[in-house]
Parts: C-alpha cells; structure tokens; sequence
C-alpha cells in the first residue's frame, strides 16, 4: 500500500492527526478503505469511452469520421482491457439505425457512418461501449446527441416557439410552427392536418391552415401522465400537385415552470456562527439552467442575503443559520413572476464540510460542528477525511483527540487533474458528509498547432504541424485525430462542445446532465474555475457507493470484456440432452474457403475463438457425434444486444433543428446536387411519382391476413429471411420492414400511434410477443398500415398490423437450417472503417472542374508523433473563403490528454 502517497501534503492550520504509519483504530479504518478500493480497482476496473467527431452536426448524405479513445482507470492510460467496441447511431425515437463493431488497438480505433438520403431528419444519438461497461450501467457510456439535418429532399422547414398558460386549473401548451421553404419564402394558406403524440399515443389532432407568415398555431392540454416524457408534433402540410410533407416538430417541455433546489456544501447545513456555502440550480421544464435572482429571508421575512445564478442556472450564497430558525428563499424568474422555495432545515448535532477551491495552489479545508456538538463536552473523536479520484485515494486524516473542529491547507499539487471526492467519516465508519472539488491543473499534454502561413487561397494546399509535449516540456509519442471544418459553413458554440478533457476528466464521473461542459474548458479563468466549482457543488459521484464499497455488496459481473470475435454454442440431442465430444465444423466461402474444427467438452458447449471477419459474413455451423451421427441440435449463444434507454443527454436535443445554420443547409443542398451531376457520392436516385394500376401479391401459405393471403403493404416470405440471423427477430427486421421501426422489441409504424397489432397464426397478441419467435418457424410476415389494408380489423388496426404466419412443413427448406447437425448463422462482424476523401489538385487527374463545397475539410484519425513530439498533416482548401478550423485531440502512453484548436483563414 501506498501510504506516503496517502498522506502526504497535509499542512495543519489546527491540530490535526496525519495518517502515516496507520496505527490507531482509524488508521485500520483508512487501510481497510484503501484495500477496498484496490479490490474495486481490480476486480471492476473502470473503462471510458470517448469519441472525436469530425464536427458538431450533419446533413443526410454527409459521412459521420470518428476515432474513438478508450481509457481505463485513475490514470486515463489507454484500455487493452477490451479489445471491440461498439457504436450505436440511435434516432429520436430510441430505435437503433445503424450499429457496427470496430477492433480496438490498444484502446483506439476509428469509425464512420454513412448517412443516407432517405435518412428521416431528426435528433439522433451516437452511443459507444464495451462490453465490459455494460456491467456498470449505459450512464457511463458514451452517449451525445446530434442533429441531422436534410436539404436534399426537404422542401418544408419549420420553426416552433411554444408558450405555456393555464386555463380551468390546467396547463395549456401553445405551439407556433412557422413553415418555410429553404430560402425562407412562407408556405402561407396551406392546409396542415397535425396530432400531438406521447409515447406513441395522440392525445390531439386537429387541422388549420397556415397564416400570411406561413404559421400555424396549435393548442394542446396535455395530462399529468405527459408531464414527464418527451412528445412529439406530426404536422402534414399539403403543398402544390397534392403532395404532403410530414414535419416532425419534437416537445420538450409542457410549461415554464422553473424547479429550484437548494445543496448545502457538503450535504448538511448545520447551525453555526460562520458563514457556510449553499449552492443553488434553477432548471426549467426543458431541463436547462434557468436565470433567477431573489432574497433569502428569515421566519421574520427579514432579507438576510441576495442571490442571482451565474452560469446555467446555478449560483451560491452564503449563510450563517441560527439555532431554531427556518429561511425560504423568494425567487423572482425573467419573465418577472415570483415563487418561494424552502432552504433545508439547519440541523445542530452535524458537521460542515467546507472547501475553499478558490487558491491557484492549494485547497482550504475546514471541518465544522453543529452548535450542540460545539457546546457538548463530547470531542470530535474518531471523524476521518479521505479524498479520492479515480479510486485512488491521494489524502487521509483524522481528527484530533479533544478537538472540536479542524482545518487544513493541502497543497493542488498532490493530486491529479480531475474530480476529487472528499468524504468525512463518522467513528462508526459512516459516510457523513461529501464534497466534490475539480482540480484543474496544467499537467495534461502541451499541443502546439501551426501553419506556415495565417493566410491561404481556395484550394491552396496547406500544412498543418503538432507539437506535443508533457507537463514536463518533454517531447511525448502519442496518438492523435485531427478535423478541419470551413465554420462559415458549419459555426460552431464551443461552450457547448464536448471534448476529450471535459468528456474523460468530467462529464464521466458525475450523475446526471451537464449542460455545455465545453464552457469549463475553453477560455479558462478565475469565473469558469468559480462556476465550475459551483457545479461540483451541485452533483454527485456516481461511480461508486461508499456503504457498497465498505461492505463489499457490488453486483456480480455479467459481462466479460471481449477480447475477440467467436462463435459459440451447444450441442444437444433432439432430446436436450448435451452431446460431449462432438464433432463441430465451422466453415465459409466467403473471399475464400475458411474451415476451422474443435470438440465440444462434457457439457455439449463449443466455442471458436480468436476469429476476424467482416460484418455480415455467412458461416455454416456443422456438427457430428463422436460415433459421426448427425442427428442433433445445434444451439448457437447470442450476447443480449444493449437495449436503449432514454436519452440522458435529452435537454440537448433541438427543437428547431433547421435553425444549426442556414449556410450549412444551403451548402449541404448545392453539394447534392453537384454530385449528382457528375454522377459521384453513394446517393439515392428520386423518381418521379408513379401510378400503380395492378398490384401481384405474394403467394402466402395459411395466412389469417382478413384482406386474403398476400394482400398487404408488405410481405416477408420465409425466402426473404434465410440470409438473415439475429439474437431477437425485431433486431433482425429492423429497417426491413417498410414505415415500421422498432423500439424494445415492439413494432411501431412511423405514421405515429400506439405499438401494432401483432396477430400470430390468427390469435391476437401483445405487441411485446414479437421476440417471443423465432425466425426459423416463421413462414411469412404481413404488413398492413394503409388504410385500406387495416379498415377490416377496426379499432384494433388502428395502429395498423402484423400478421405472421409459422411453418407448416410445406413451406420448402430453411437456409438457416439446412438439415439435422448444420445451421447457418451471420453474426455481426467487424465494421471496415472507410478512408476520408480528400481532393489532391496537384495530382492532374483530379477533376477540378466540380465545385468544391466541403464543409469537413480534412479528417485524420491516426496521427502518431515521433520521439521529437512532432507530426503533420497536408490537405488543400476547398472553394469557400472564410475561417477554417483545425481542432486536434489525442492521447500520450501515460494516460496524458490534449486538446488544442487552430484557425486560419482562406481569402
């Protein structure tokens, strides 16, 4: 154990008992939590994930490049702990669009997403994990939202400003939409129908046409049971030639409302005759920080202090509560309305847990008793004070024999940059206060970006160098990503950016949603360092619980960090019986005859290790007796794909979505269209509207569809689903069912509404059923959401309807079982990252005569400095004039992290 490293840096102020030797009863105390913490460390090792997105938010056809840093422990060193990671593309409805598995090299890999034309406009998430950090809860994944915007084929933007009143005791919402199309011409006297949808459900529709402004106003009352999701306003315009446009205009709040809560520093407020802090966050119904201002006022409505917020509805004060007397603080909101709120109740027999953060060298700390403690005879004997980050525990004390109360002056130095916990002990061992301090230091990588000029022309090429060196001003090998955005194409608010240092040293660590954490990192100074500290008053920890920790009581591991890729499975009788020795092939032809064996052991299991293959390779899974019989069952293993959850990061999401920057649209529609000309870029070809005067359905077996047999507006036939594999068959159909999408397993149609009706072989069940089956006994699938196909089944198509039909044994063979002993199976396999493009205009084979309309410039995800610190990257301009912005992330051998931002200009 590390006791020096425990103890050192206490300067008293008071008499206070550094822990050293640990040799008293505290002192076993203090080794007990470090052996603790060791084990914690050990057996629950903590990996982080962050991405490096090539910028803030995209258009459909634009290319999301990230490169993804994976970290592990107090140190931040990069994992070899897990070797895949995962990256989920999730939309606004938490259904997942697209997710990949990507190798990780010692903790780092890159990745993209291609997003499509038809690709629905919207707020969308990207979510990266290990398996491994499944065991600990999606709150520390790495989980941020953005918005993608569509110019190619949306001909209709919408701005909405919602206000919020009462009537009859019940809250009213007022939505104002005003259409426009991308040049900002209204859509005025067009005719919308609309319906305001939570959870699935309408609890509004109407109709109305828009103004001379092209706007609409809609009224909605929505019930208590709304007030805590997020709905949603589909509006359907009608423009020129009949055609309908669907917006879909996101709510995220059902009233102004501000919630008020008030955080004695250390967690009590406790009555005494100095000054204490109470922290404060003002929150609207939105979730972000509202402005206040106000008074705290005795039982006597005396004005004992002021207050106002500073930083995202959050502010302090100071207060010396009095022995039996109760304060409330009246709050006054910007619209000028008022409210009261009460300040929790000063207690006399507790501590204060005061910490002064405001030095540049050191901390002040002071332990502070309640009246009563401070007039009994009885001593603070026993209080024990340990800071910790990261699991590591950097400060120990005790309080002294007699003392009443202590202080003491510890040195920043001692600790790594980052967020420090500090807790007080009871002589009983309880937890009784906690205070979170932010140490931030100059201790992480120093990265010197430059160019040769401050100046350059449109496709000019240009240089860009990185210096990277420690706290130490010693050159360091790291590994490093670099973008370059035009920001007159894409602005960017750097308070609300996340960034390695805010995502891996902050955000990670605390409960709860931060509102632009960039805003602590850029431009640091004596106010952000104050309003950070403000926020470290007002969140908690989250990583672990003192009680579980002391108690040993953590929830067993589930998932094992995954190292490769396999397949595996059992073998078994027709009878269930495990069949030991068995004979297993695995085997494809896929780029190539692959053919690997193995032996199942006592209990039937097998398993294939070490294995690479892309994603959507077919094997074959063949299996023999020890005596080559085949007449057996082969049961494949499938990991539980991660559910999603809601969206922790919710406040973020946008609701005028088309508002992130009207050149970003305009260009994003001129790019479209410049590639479509010259026939480059991966795009969908819009056809003109055609007529359909016969329809042919597709021959279903022992269908219940009412319609007859085939009649639907999309059937799956037990050929459609041969190629495909799965762990849940609404994972499997996801994006192949027309208007339909999933979330958790139930069928929802884009239309809006409730969960679908799913009828299996005639018989009505619940929607949740679905992952129930299984996809080798289904013999067809139905879709029915048009109106004339769900008219039949009444109110119960409402939502329209599944009809799935299971095998009969007429339906012919199943690819995925081919016979007795053979099964075929398409795990997810790894995800090939594309390389970005980047135009070469000293290379004469470039075409130079397309326009150049790159909003990311350039993007590069591997950059490795040499001994010296150094590296460069070459790219050339594209055609715009303006500012363009180079940031550059990354990652020493040590766990040291960096972050620098460069702009130049292009004239």
């Amino acid at each position: 154990m590390k006791y020096k490293k425990i103890s050192a840096g206490l300067f008293l102020i008071l008499v206070v008992t550094a822990i050293f030797g640990f040799k008293g009863p505290g002192d076993d105390f203090i080794a007990k939590l470090v052996d603790q913490l060791n084990k914690w460390r050990a057996e629950r090792p903590q990996e982080k994930v962050y991405l490096h997105l090539d910028k803030p938010y995209y258009a459909v056809g634009d290319d999301i490049w990230f490169k993804a840093y994976v970290t592990i422990g107090s140190k931040h060193e990069l994992s070899i702990y897990s070797d895949i990671l995962n990256v989920d593309l999730i939309d606004e409805n938490d259904s997942i669009k697209r997710s990949i598995k990507l190798p990780l090299q010692s903790g780092l890999t890159n990745g993209d997403f291609a997003l499509p034309d038809t690709l629905q406009e919207g707020n969308y998430r990207i979510r990266a994990y290990t398996n491994w950090m499944r065991n600990f809860g999606d709150a520390y994944f790495f989980d941020k939202t953005i918005t993608i915007v569509n110019s190619v084929s949306n001909t209709v933007f919408t701005k909405t400003n919602y206000t919020y009143s009462e009537q009859s005791g019940k809250q009213k919402v007022n939505a104002l939409i005003n259409y426009t199309d991308l040049d900002g011409k209204p859509y005025s006297g067009r005719e919308v129908s609309y319906r305001v949808e939570f959870s699935g459900k309408s609890i509004s529709r109407g109709k109305g046409i828009t103004n001379d402004k092209g706007e609409l106003d809609i009224a909605f009352m929505p019930s208590a049971s709304n007030l805590a999701v997020v709905g949603h306003i589909v509006t359907n315009i009608k423009l020129d030639n009949k055609k309908v446009d669907t917006k879909i205009v996101p709510i995220k709040a059902l009233s102004n409302k501000v919630d008020v809560q008030f955080f004695p520093e250390g967690g009590n407020l406790v009555s005494s005759s100095t000054n204490l802090k109470v922290a404060f966050k003002a929150v609207g119904a939105d979730g972000l920080g509202a402005a206040i201002k106000g008074d705290i006022m005795d039982d006597q409505n005396q004005v004992i202090t002021s207050f106002n917020t500073t930083h995202a509805g959050m502010g302090v004060f100071e207060l010396k509560p009095q022995v039996g007397k109760n304060y409330k603080a009246h709050v006054i909101y910007t619209d000028g309305s008022a409210g009261d709120f009460n300040i929790p109740a000063a207690v006399d027999n507790g501590y204060a847990l005061s910490i002064d953060n405001s030095n540049d060298d050191n901390l002040i700390i002071k332990v502070l008793p309640g009246s009563t403690l401070m007039r009994s005879a009885i001593a603070a004997n026993g209080l024990t004070l340990v800071a910790q980050s990261g699991g590591e525990i950097y400060y120990a004390a005790k309080s002294p024999d007699g003392g009443k109360n202590f202080s003491a002056v510890v040195p920043k130095s001692k600790f790594p940059s980052g967020i420090l916990q500090f807790t007080l002990f009871s002589a009983a061992d309880e937890p009784l206060n906690e205070r979170l301090v932010y140490i931030q230091r100059n201790d992480q990588l120093k990265l010197a970006v430059s160019s040769s000029s401050a100046q350059y022309a449109p496709r000019q090429k240009v240089t860009i160098k990185l210096n990277a060196k420690n706290k130490n001003d010693e050159a360091v090998i790291g590994s490093f990503s670099a973008s370059v955005i035009d920001m007159s194409k894409v602005p960017v608010d750097e308070t609300a950016e996340e960034s390695i240092l805010s995502n891996t040293l902050l955000t990670s660590d605390l409960k709860g949603y931060i509102e632009k954490p960039g805003y602590y990192f850029t431009n640091e100074n004596s106010k952000t360092r104050a309003d950070l500290d403000v926020l470290m008053l007002t969140q908690g920890y989250r990583r672990f619980e003192w009680k579980q920790l002391i108690n040993n009581t953590f929830p067993p591991v589930v998932y094992q960090p995954e190292k490769t890729l396999q397949v595996t499975g059992h073998l078994k009788t027709f009878g269930g019986k495990p069949v030991p020795n068995g004979k297993v092939t695995l085997f494809t032809t896929a780029g190539g005859t692959f053919v690997l064996d193995t032996v199942s052991d006592n209990q039937g299991k097998f398993t294939f290790n070490n294995l690479v293959f892309r994603d959507s390779i077919k094997f074959v899974v063949q299996a023999r007796t020890a005596k080559d019989r085949k007449n057996l069952e082969i049961e494949l293993d499938n990991i539980a794909p991660q559910v999603v959850s809601k969206n922790k990061n919710a406040p973020d999401i946008q609701v005028n979505i088309n508002e992130v920057s009207a050149a970003y649209l305009q260009n994003s529609k001129k790019l479209f269209d410049e590639q479509v000309k010259y026939g480059i870029g991966n795009h969908t070809i819009l056809l003109k509207e055609v007529v359909v005067r016969d329809v042919r359905t597709t021959a279903v077996k022992h269908s219940a569809n009412l319609n007859g047999p085939g009649n639907a507006d999309q059937v799956l036939t037990y050929k459609d689903l041969e190629n495909l594999g799965g762990p849940y068959l609404s994972s499997v159909l996801q994006g192949r069912l027309l208007g339909v999408i999933f979330r958790n397993g139930r069928p929802f149609t884009t239309r809006g509404g409730g969960a679908m009706q799913l009828i299996v072989d005639g018989i009505y069940v619940d929607s949740d059923y679905l992952d129930n089956l299984v996809i080798n006994d289904i013999a067809s699938i139905e879709v029915l959401r048009s109106g004339g196909n769900t008219a039949i089944y009444g109110s119960r198509g409402g939502n329209g309807l599944l009809v799935i039909t299971t095998k009969r044994g007429d339906e012919g063979a199943v690819y995925n079982r081919y016979a007795p002993g053979i099964v075929a199976y398409s795990p997810k396999g790894y995800y090939k990252a594309r390389e970005f493009y980047s135009p070469q205009y000293d290379d004469p084979k470039t075409n130079t005569q397309i326009q150049d309309l790159r909003s990311t410039i350039y993007w590069k995800p591997s950059i490795i400095t040499d001994k010296e610190g150094n590296a460069s990257i070459s790219f050339f301009n594209a055609d715009a004039k303006g500012t363009y912005r180079v940031v550059v992330e990354g990652i020493d051998a040590d766990g040291n992290l960096g972050r620098q931002v460069y702009k130049y200009k292009v004239e």
